[in-house]
């Protein structure tokens, strides 16, 4: 082969950008100081990650057992919290000395308790009332205002200058962190029936008393009567009827902080509205009041919440109370005996859903038969949204669903300026009025901005202090190694040298060759887990091995010199073999052919069906168990440690053990029919004859874990296998039961976790973190008791508890990539919240705003940044289907609310005439076109397809997309993610598919360390993965952020599909196509003006909007 890739390599001169058309940020009179200040402990050189960074989790509730947490109320049992982190900070001030002259600045990513750890809390108590002063350096934040999506702006002009002024400082009044002041009093200001809230915030006036609160939280006064929190109890009452029906209110909760006046020439007015139907638990619908003038502003940061206790809620088990109204009605001695009969109230089982944009963020457990509920649940939230209000939503769990109880508002704008807001506050319905007199609920929420965490700010940690993404089910392993493999096996010489940092050259791993050798040497266990596992696929077919050596017979061989193995399949329920009648399953998955194969050897083999909790409704358990799968691809097997030792290595990644999934860096349509894909043809675009026509090729991603992570592995496993092996039915009626499991701890020869060498002296060694989308449903393990959860970091869901740190993982890395982000995936579909339309769907999912966000964010500091992200050019399947037309309709709400984001970024910066949207991102696909072979022999039987059908059009035109089934994501060459996980809801939520993913780094060659490009084995990766997909490498690839490189990528894959999509039939050098479709430079998304449909096979690009089920869309 020529080597002609320019080796060695040569760095591109750096870039020139534009000078910043805003030099001062601040044009206020009175800039508001840095944030956050500067690390003391900082070097200018040598800069560390803090040693102990304040950890989130999307939708996350946990606390820390080394700092204070809110006490138990005085009616609730202690629960003791406990947390995998210790977290050494100072405890922090009682409440009454927390006055703060300006919002608290985080030089260590926020530390859990240093600035909001809740007080001792009780509705009894005069708590509430407390007060917390904020003097005049609350700020708005100028970046997430500037990036407020147009759509929901429509006054840009006016607004794009009203940034600068601060929140100014209301010095004549106190304010109260939530509760109410019962001292008597008014202030002259004047009355309004409909007052803004500008007016209402000038007009607060607290009281520094401290006296004991009515039994029911008293309202503010009617329309007509100041509005203020100095207003006596008789008042309030007198006036509670009028306030809770006051339609225009902008508070829905009473007795909220307001640190600081609006300046409402400075800001814009905007109507949150919230329609929409509910599609999943991701989604929540709040009842539409019209709030007047709240502003809608984009929070990017952190939420951090406590939900105390809720008082006086109504009983909403309807049936029981009817028939308690029935008994009251008897004569007393029959009613006593009665009630006595009745030891236990029945009543509503209460939760609280927190939402912003409509989008769930946290879910409180649900408590059984409690009017007065106390959860005192912490929550630590990521939050990309546009937003008017935080809701948290009570509901009633119940058998058939839940049933809405009552909302609490929380303003944006009252939380924007960084301060702790907490209180009690009234639960009202939809009209505004409290559903029972007296039904309140006590939480505080904090907001702190992306500026202000800088655990964000320096990529992949350098140090033995870094603790990787924190607050998940498994730590960060330190030590081992780690194979990255790009499809399931690369012959050799097939791919260009990349050089790296130690003057070595990157090796391609071979998957599946290794897979299969790994499986040789097994000599104690061999776990695999599938999506779909296929006893006749080949491992191995290059020439001179024993390519006829299937799977299943290699298993069978093991297991018969006494390895165990253990094979756990998704269960596809449309697939049966019952009395001799066979069904294959629409996704074709051969798990009964597998199980099957392996009936009579001793290979254990488990149909594992997507089942979802017991507690859960009915139509829910009928929705998991029908539309969602197990989708993790693992193999673990023992391993030669040396010494006569054995240790743990474990695969993770996209490709299932089955059919189609075998392919090389060529991806040949036609060459291989009649040799390495004789047995193995696959394409599930065709119905019908397929004689002649093309194989679908298959990219995929790939990792072999070597270390101490690879025990993690090895326990997600033994949790799923406990769960799905449990005797159901007449079988738990069995005397003993044999889970089949090896117990490791038994075996001397295997090393366990904690004696795998670390590896921390050698250069090359790895540090991973295991991921998972997987809940209480499929793995045995999880603590029974909610408030138990979070000592394990997992989220509470209705009835369940999840493990989404995969959703973590992702969220984590976007954030702190500095210079790039390269993805590939199966599919790309987030964030609906924060469409043009359908802001319902349920697809909520931060990836996609996040990495919108991270661009905005660097285009306004006039820094270089760069996204690419492959797609496979039509989800598998036929293209026309409504299902495929309906994902790539989602897809491209996706791609165009980002680049919507982008556009307005360079707007707002003065830089769209300089830059357009895809010179910071891009979307690809994979294909390939093969010439006519004249010595080419493809055997045709059959009938042949009808001219113009998908078939005859494929075989003639010689061309078909290479399948991207890729999940797996590169930053700044530092820092990969690879695994089962789509970016979609159904990989992320954790209570749909089953996934698992590991996160992993070079200690020694991340930017941090090196303070310049790594030139580990993660940029190797990378480089050769471009090198297969656009057939070179140039010296530009070197800096993927530069404006050469986007420019130079996207010239590269806009000329190849135009070689794709020619008539003319010519071998394709690389693969890399541009995604077909047409962005402006405003953003929008549109068909390409002479390509609308894919090639051949039909279809609109852009998709179409049908109706069917949304869960299994997105």
């Amino acid at each position: 082969m020529d080597n002609n890739y320019g080796y060695p390599y040569r760095y591109p001169n750096p870039y020139m950008y534009p000078p910043n058309p805003n030099p001062n940020p601040h044009p206020h009179p009175h800039p508001h100081p840095p944030y956050p200040p500067q690390d003391p402990y900082a070097h200018s050189h040598t800069h560390h990650a803090p040693p102990y960074p304040y950890p989130y989790i999307s939708s996350h509730s946990f606390n820390y057992s080394s700092y204070p947490r809110s006490p138990p109320l005085p009616s609730s049992s202690s629960s003791n919290y406990t947390a995998p982190f210790d977290y050494a900070y100072p405890p922090p001030a009682p409440l009454h000395q927390l006055v703060p002259s300006a919002p608290p600045s985080y030089p260590y990513h926020v530390p859990p308790g240093s600035h909001h750890s809740p007080p001792q809390h009780s509705l009894s108590h005069s708590h509430h009332a407390s007060l917390l002063q904020h003097g005049s350096s609350s700020h708005y934040y100028n970046y997430y205002q500037q990036n407020t999506p147009h759509e929901d702006r429509p006054d840009l002009h006016s607004r794009h200058n009203s940034f600068s002024g601060p929140y100014w400082p209301d010095t004549s009044s106190s304010t109260a962190v939530g509760g109410v002041s019962q001292t008597s009093g008014g202030d002259n200001s004047k009355p309004s029936a409909y007052p803004r809230l500008d007016d209402l915030m000038n007009n607060v006036k607290l009281s520094d008393n401290h006296p004991t609160p009515p039994a029911s939280p008293p309202a503010p006064a009617a329309s007509g009567q100041p509005f203020t929190h100095s207003i006596s109890v008789s008042k309030l009452q007198q006036k509670k009827e009028d306030f809770y029906g006051h339609s225009n209110n902008s508070f829905s909760g009473w007795g909220s902080s307001y640190p600081s006046r609006v300046n409402s020439g400075r800001l814009s007015d905007y109507s949150g509205s919230f329609n929409g139907s509910m599609h999943s638990q991701s989604m929540q619908i709040v009842p539409v009041q019209n709030k007047g003038s709240l502003r809608v502003l984009l929070l990017h940061g952190n939420l951090d919440i406590w939900v105390h206790e809720a008082k006086n809620l109504p009983n909403m088990d309807m049936f029981h109370k009817t028939l308690g109204d029935m008994f009251g009605k008897l004569p007393g001695s029959v009613s006593n005996k009665i009630e006595g009969t009745m030891n236990k109230k029945i009543t509503s089982d209460p939760y609280v859903s927190i939402s912003v944009a409509n989008a769930v963020i946290g879910r409180t457990f649900v408590i059984s038969n409690s009017e007065n509920p106390i959860w005192s649940q912490h929550f630590y939230v990521p939050v990309a949204h546009n937003a008017a209000e935080v809701h948290f939503l009570v509901k009633d769990s119940d058998v058939v669903g839940s049933q809405l109880i009552g909302t609490v508002a929380i303003p944006v704008e009252q939380i924007y300026s960084g301060a702790i807001v907490q209180g009690t506050y009234p639960i009202l319905n939809n009209n505004g009025k409290p559903y029972k007199q007296g039904a309140i609920l006590s939480l505080s929420i904090q907001y702190i901005p992306m500026e202000q965490l800088s655990f964000y700010h320096q990529g992949v940690g350098a140090g033995p202090e870094y603790i990787g993404v924190p607050a998940t089910y498994f730590p960060l392993r330190k030590g081992g190694n780690v194979t990255l493999y790009q499809d399931a096996h690369v012959p050799d010489g097939s791919l260009p040298n990349v050089l790296l940092d130690s003057g070595m050259f990157y090796v391609n791993g071979k998957c599946w060759h290794d897979i299969f050798d790994a499986i040789s040497q097994a000599r104690r266990l061999i776990y695999i887990t599938g999506w779909s596992v296929w006893h006749k696929v080949r491992l191995i077919r290059d020439a001179g091995y024993s390519s006829d050596y299937t799977l299943g017979d290699l298993l069978k061989t093991k297991s018969q010199e006494g390895v165990r193995v253990l094979l756990l399949i998704w269960d596809d329920p449309t697939s049966r073999s019952i009395l001799g009648y066979k069904t294959d399953g629409v996704m074709a998955t051969h798990d009964e052919e597998t199980r099957r194969f392996f009936k009579h050897s001793s290979v254990h083999v488990l149909l594992c069906p997507r089942s979802a909790g017991k507690r859960h409704s009915w139509v829910k358990q009928r929705e998991v168990g029908t539309i969602y799968t197990h989708h993790q691809k693992t193999v673990i097997v023992d391993a030669d440690a040396g010494n006569n030792r054995r240790k743990i290595v474990a695969f993770v990644g996209g490709l299932d053990l089955c059919d189609g999934r075998y392919d090389t860096p060529q991806h040949p349509l036609f060459k291989t029919l009649q040799t390495i894909h004789k047995d193995d043809y696959h394409n599930p675009t065709f119905t019908g004859n397929t004689g002649g026509c093309p194989r679908e090729p298959w990219h995929d991603l790939h990792t072999k874990i070597d270390g101490p992570a690879a025990y993690d592995v090895l326990t997600n496993f033994e949790e799923r296998w406990l769960k799905a092996s449990k005797p159901q039915g007449i079988k738990k009626l069995k005397i003993s039961y044999d889970d089949a499991l090896l117990r490791l701890e038994r075996i001397p020869d295997v090393i366990g976790i904690n004696d795998t060498p670390s590896g921390e002296n050698d250069p090359e060694s790895w540090h991973v973190q295991i991921f998972r989308s997987i809940d209480s449903g499929s793995v045995k393990g999880f603590p029974k008791d909610p408030r138990e959860a979070t000592g394990k970091n997992l989220v509470c869901g209705k009835n369940v508890l999840i493990d989404m740190s995969i959703h973590t993982a992702y969220v984590k890395a976007i954030r702190a990539a500095q210079h790039y982000i390269y993805i590939e995936n199966q599919y790309f579909i987030g964030s609906s919240y924060n469409w043009s339309q359908h802001k319902d769907l349920g697809a909520n999912n931060l990836i996609p705003m996040e990495i919108a966000l991270k661009i905005a964010e660097k285009i306004k500091a006039n820094e270089r940044f760069a996204v690419y992200i492959v797609i496979p050019m039509w989800p598998e399947g036929v293209p026309t289907g409504a299902a495929t037309q309906r994902i790539l309709f989602w897809q491209n709400k996706t791609m165009q609310m980002m680049y919507e984001t982008i556009s307005k970024a360079l707007v707002e910066a003065g830089l769209e005439a300089a830059f357009s949207v895809q010179d910071y991102l891009n979307f690809f696909c994979l294909g390939n076109r093969e010439a006519i072979n004249i010595y080419e022999n493809i055997s045709v039987s059959g009938n042949p397809p009808p001219a113009n059908s998908p078939q005859a059009n494929s075989r003639n035109s010689r061309r078909f997309m290479i399948y991207v089934h890729s999940k797996g994501m590169i930053v700044d060459d530092e820092y990969v993610i690879v695994g089962s996980a789509n970016i979609n809801q159904r990989s992320m939520e954790g209570t749909r598919d089953s996934e698992i993913a590991m996160g992993a780094y070079q200690p020694h060659h991340t930017w941090a360390r090196k303070h310049s490009n790594p030139l580990g084995q993660i940029h190797g990766y990378r480089m050769s993965l471009w090198a297969e997909h656009t057939g070179t490498i140039d010296d530009c690839f070197l800096q993927p952020e530069s404006l050469e490189c986007v420019r130079k990528v996207r010239a590269i894959g806009e000329m190849n599909w135009k070689q794709f999509a020619a008539n003319d039939v010519t071998e394709m050098r690389g693969h890399l196509l541009k995604y077909p479709v047409y962005v402006d430079r405003k953003g929008k998304v549109r068909s390409l003006p002479d390509q609308e449909e894919f090639p051949d096979v039909g279809g609109k690009i852009v998709g179409s909007f049908l109706a069917m089920k949304e869960n299994l869309t997105i």
